[in-house]
């Protein structure tokens, strides 16, 4: 049995919404363990499974943002429009692998289904995709940044 993306999103969000602190769940090939950060042990969430396909690696090192990109911390005024929000907590990461280009950039057209940005879950690459047509307005987070559930990432008009 394999896990796919929305299983372990599920898992997921039953922790965090729950009073669990950890879970650990193993099925045939494959072991997760869960922690909430405050946990006794610090450690990782881990999932033991089949390697990632070559063509989603994970970037070696994150890339500095790009000067385009708006990062949430940033000072700049909020910028108006619909946005794009993590579907999960995870690492994002703006680019296939580091050698390629950005998936958009600020100013990009963009349609429905269009690949944003990656973000990684124990090992578990998921793409994102636009779920509408227009611009990017804004790109919200750097690549390598932690990214929580519900996150503004993007804003496209």
């Amino acid at each position: 049995m394999t896990l796919s993306y929305s299983d372990v999103a599920e898992i997921v969000k039953i922790v965090d919404s729950s009073n669990c602190d950890e879970v650990s769940l193993e099925l045939e090939g494959a072991k997760i363990l869960i922690r909430r950060k405050g946990a006794s042990d610090p450690a990782p969430a881990q999932v033991s499974a089949a390697p990632a396909p070559v063509a989603a690696a994970a970037p070696a090192a994150a890339s500095p943002a790009p000067e385009s990109a708006a990062p949430a911390d940033s000072a700049a005024a909020p910028v108006s429009g619909n946005q794009v929000v993590a579907p999960m907590v995870g690492t994002y990461y703006s680019r296939p692998s580091p050698e390629e280009a950005e998936f958009v950039t600020v100013g990009a057209q963009v349609e429905v289904g269009t690949p944003l940005c990656i973000i990684e879950v124990m090992k578990l690459f998921t793409t994102i995709e636009s779920t509408r047509a227009g611009t990017v307005k804004a790109i919200l987070a750097t690549d390598g940044q932690m990214v929580e559930y519900g996150q503004p990432l993007f804003v496209i008009d």
